[in-house]
């Protein structure tokens, strides 16, 4: 869902390093010693998973597991997206350094309100934690594809079509992502609890 440069206006841009300065200075605020392996493990899990992408006019679609990350890292998923993007800008030509907070943000925002409404996930049932799991790892993505879409639509109406069409794409791609979000979360739940009801969630 990389936002390609020279598509979005200036000010649209403007709002979107904004935002990604001030959730990047809360994330690091709550980056704690211990936390540091798992947030470059997520990190690297979303730089990875990003990196299969469909190409749909000025963005794409691909896997992006920001659910996951927000579920996990909270308000630390910011500075992890962020240097997920950057290398992927710097690497592979993915998105670009200008749009590089617009794209943060379309990724980590979401993420961090998924945080707030399925944190702490419930610990007592397994399906009723799978369930939250799915909603989500989906609902994050949803968010990302609106958010692309609102993007596209404010820059200029010969965008509007290919808005329409990234929210479309990225329908089937929701399900999966539930899908392995809930997956992941359930063998956490099971091997690592902690990182579920523990520090992350803290």
């Amino acid at each position: 869902m990389h936002i390609s440069e020279g598509v979005l206006s200036p000010p649209i841009l403007l709002t979107g390093a904004v935002v990604t300065i001030a959730g990047v200075a809360w994330g690091l605020k709550r980056l704690t010693a211990p936390r540091i392996p798992e947030t470059a493990l997520l990190s690297a899990t979303f730089f990875v998973a990003s990196l299969i992408h469909i190409p749909i006019g000025p963005s794409s679609a691909h896997l992006v597991l920001n659910g996951l990350l927000g579920l996990i890292l909270g308000p630390v998923t910011f500075p992890a997206v962020l240097v997920a993007l950057f290398l992927q800008a710097i690497l592979f030509q993915f998105g670009g350094l200008t749009t590089l907070g617009i794209n943060t943000m379309n990724m980590a925002l979401p993420a961090l309100l998924v945080y707030f409404v399925f944190s702490p996930l419930p610990k007592e049932s397994k399906s009723l934690a799978g369930l939250a799991a799915f909603l989500a790892g989906a609902l994050a993505l949803f968010l990302s594809g609106i958010l692309v879409a609102i993007e596209l639509a404010f820059t200029g109406e010969s965008f509007l079509a290919a808005a329409k069409l990234i929210i479309l794409a990225h329908l089937p791609v929701m399900i999966i992502e539930g899908l392995v979000t809930a997956i992941i979360v359930n063998f956490l739940r099971r091997v690592r609890p902690e990182i579920l009801f523990g520090e992350a969630q803290a």
